[in-house]
């Protein structure tokens, strides 16, 4: 009597693709749950039988994306693979249709290892309504291993409603994954020049993927590579190499793939019938989905500037109120200076721009809810590869609406070496969080408060044309930068869409919040600390600041309104302004503005609170908020009002362009390894600032 065969089939996938549901079809009741040693992960095994008597033992490993973990489930899926894969006699692949791309990256992976393999495309039911059409036998060809679509929900293979077929199919195609050594690529990937030249002689019936792995992941195995794989474990290990090493790998393999599915997987938007491909169809418009786009952020910005107004007028009335309260019933003294025109001061350029900047990630976290901003990057990419940018550094650049530093660091995921330094180099013309205050605060001043057409408020419209100038610029720097920065690798797009859905109001509020409270704790601790120094600055000085109080008539013969006043220019904040005075005077600027311009290279924001703390203190109406200080300020040279509509323009386009960020200068050092990039961003921001103002200053004075 012959002896029936055994199969021991480890099963594989990424999460969320239906593998456990396609486990239970394929074992029902029959499988064992138990724990991996170390780990509390669970170990599910089950079993089953063939028509021909062939025994199965189905191991079902955890979801994994890639045979490089990033966390403790997927080691364990590296480590059956590798270490104790003389137990597994091949590998069922589970893959999900909506992703099939990322999906097969797991594939070519345990293709390399040499495992006989089949590969099960699950969830075939929403091929319709997705659009999506796929030649199995095709990629069967390609692929070189046996191909199934099946539904595990709904029990079916191949698009079959009925019969013996359904998971049953799938089970008669298993033996055929046995029959013939599944196809390798990674000999070709070329890593000559490597220790890998070194580890295939010592091991040479290993498959040399294996052998990349267990010296790439080598942290990851302790003792055990030491014990099985000595050499390996002997070799130097340097990790910067080795991450440029696996981007490469990623990327040729995405290049195999997208070879591979040009071929066998094609989507047909326009007869899909699902909701979110009714709504991509106009979103994703190549044409109109850009003009919804822009109109969104336009009604966004809109918002922003119309629901802001009246909580940003009670905080600014309120600490003007406290501060006069204070001086009534605290005693005269340098203290209650101090606290009134330092603290309090500073405390209120803070909280005076959370609505507006509440309003800005609460919009942008609905979108990124909803499954919209994925969108955007799709749409995007087509019109930012001439800039030498793909889709992708939407990212960084939307990002950069928030603050520049965490936007160039996002540039990470940016394949391309080439585009995530043009992304990276550009995204700090977008305008931040930190440009908002300077922003809203100038508008105030000399746009007026009115609507257009009768629903677009002017000012609202000027804000949404600011953030349009500084990603235009961005688009203009990266086209220049395109031209100049030589590149020999070619760019590759690989995007999953998620589907639309509704938003989770505590995900909201968790971004929102953590946006918020970075602003008013980070930025907020900047900020106080800027006005407790400027009020010292500004309450001390040389000899004429002593003796002004004795000199009655040298303040007044000197145009001076009154004794604060005088005190204020001689100070040693004045003093300092003066200095720069003649370099500022062509864009309109006094000494008072330049001080601010000084001290917001630290961070932008600070120059509202600068501000603040100047008239503060030259200021001699309690009663009245910042922005009524700022209205009635005279400029010391000419007499006339200091934020006229010319000086205004010429500070809104100095701040447009400005690089005032010693943290964002910080992580693009830190990015790009080198001073180089950084030195050069910031003498071609700052020249171009310059210039704009005095341009646009002179042309509206």
């Amino acid at each position: 009597m012959a002896q029936k065969k055994k199969y021991k089939i480890a099963l594989i996938g990424n999460p969320n693709t239906g593998k456990t549901s396609l486990f239970n079809k394929l074992t029902g009741l029959h499988k064992k749950i138990g724990n991996y040693p170390g780990i509390t992960v669970n170990r599910v095994t089950g079993h089953f039988t063939l028509d021909d008597g062939t025994a199965i033992e189905l191991i079902d490993l955890p979801g994994t994306y890639s045979l490089h973990p990033t966390s403790k489930d997927e080691e364990v899926v590296l480590k059956e693979l590798l270490i104790n894969r003389e137990g597994i006699d091949g590998v069922l692949v589970v893959a999900d249709v909506n992703n099939l791309k990322r999906n097969l990256i797991l594939l070519k992976e345990i293709q390399d290892l040499g495992f006989p393999v089949m590969l099960a495309i699950n969830m075939c039911d929403e091929m319709q309504k997705k659009g999506i059409k796929i030649d199995v036998d095709k990629l069967s060809e390609l692929l070189q291993i046996p191909v199934i679509l099946v539904s595990a929900k709904k029990s079916k293979a191949n698009g079959q409603k009925s019969g013996k077929g359904r998971i049953h199919e799938m089970k008669e195609m298993i033996p055929q994954m046995f029959k013939k050594p599944s196809k390798r690529y990674f000999e070709n990937y070329g890593l000559t020049g490597t220790n890998i030249d070194f580890i295939k002689p010592l091991y040479p019936d290993e498959p040399l993927y294996k052998l990349w792995l267990l010296y790439t992941e080598q942290d990851k195995f302790g003792n055990e590579l030491q014990t099985k794989y000595p050499a390996i474990s002997d070799l130097p290990f340097d990790r910067n190499l080795i991450k440029r090493l696996l981007q490469k790998e990623v990327i040729k393999r995405y290049k195999d793939i997208n070879r591979i599915l040009k071929e066998t997987y094609h989507i047909d938007k326009s007869q899909a019938t699902g909701l979110t491909e009714r709504i991509d169809r106009v979103l994703l418009h190549k044409v109109w989905g850009i003009f919804i786009f822009i109109f969104i952020m336009f009604s966004v910005f809109q918002a922003i500037y119309s629901w802001a107004t009246i909580p940003m007028d009670w905080i600014d009335v309120s600490f003007s109120q406290l501060n006069a309260y204070l001086k009534t019933v605290l005693p005269d003294n340098q203290l209650t200076a101090l606290l009134t025109e330092g603290v309090i001061s500073g405390i209120a350029g803070v909280l005076i721009f959370v609505p507006q900047i509440t309003l800005l990630f609460l919009f942008i976290s609905l979108l990124e809810e909803m499954g919209y901003m994925s969108r955007v990057v799709f749409l995007m990419d087509r019109f930012m590869q001439p800039f030498g940018l793909s889709g992708k550094s939407v990212v960084p650049l939307l990002s950069g609406t928030a603050c520049a530093v965490p936007a160039i660091m996002s540039a990470r995921t940016i394949e391309n070496s080439k585009e995530r330094l043009i992304s990276m180099l550009v995204t700090p013309f977008m305008t931040c969080s930190a440009r908002l205050p300077v922003y809203t605060i100038i508008i105030a001043l000399v746009i007026p408060q009115k609507d257009m057409a009768g629903f677009i408020n002017l000012q609202g419209l000027v804000l949404f044309a600011l953030y349009f100038l500084g990603f235009s610029s961005a688009l203009l720097l990266a086209f220049g930068l395109n031209k100049i920065i030589k590149s020999k690798y070619k760019r590759y797009f690989i995007l999953e869409m998620p589907e639309y859905k509704p938003p989770i109001a505590k995900n909201v509020f968790i971004t929102v919040w953590d946006h918020v409270k970075a602003f008013v704790f980070g930025a907020g601790k900047i900020i106080v600390a800027f006005s407790i120094i400027l009020w010292f600055l500004a309450t001390h000085g040389g000899e004429k600041f002593q003796n002004a109080g004795n000199n009655f008539t040298q303040y007044q013969e000197s145009g001076h309104l009154n004794l604060e006043s005088y005190k204020l220019e001689h100070s040693y904040l004045g003093q300092m302004g003066k200095t720069i005075e003649p370099v500022i005077k062509p864009l309109g600027y006094d000494w008072k503005i330049g001080i601010a311009l000084l001290t917001s290279f630290a961070a932008r924001e600070v120059f509202v609170s600068t501000l603040s703390t100047i008239y503060s203190v030259g200021n001699t109406d309690d009663d009245q908020g910042l922005r009524d200080r700022m209205a009635n300020e005279k400029n010391h040279l000419t007499g006339k009002k200091t934020f006229t509509f010319a000086t205004g323009i010429s500070l809104l386009l100095f701040y447009a362009f400005a690089m005032q960020c010693f943290s964002t200068l910080a992580t693009l050092r830190n990015e790009t390894k080198t001073w180089k990039w950084p030195v050069i961003v910031f003498f071609y921001m700052t020249g171009l600032a310059y210039l704009s103002a005095v341009a646009a200053y002179q042309l509206l004075k």
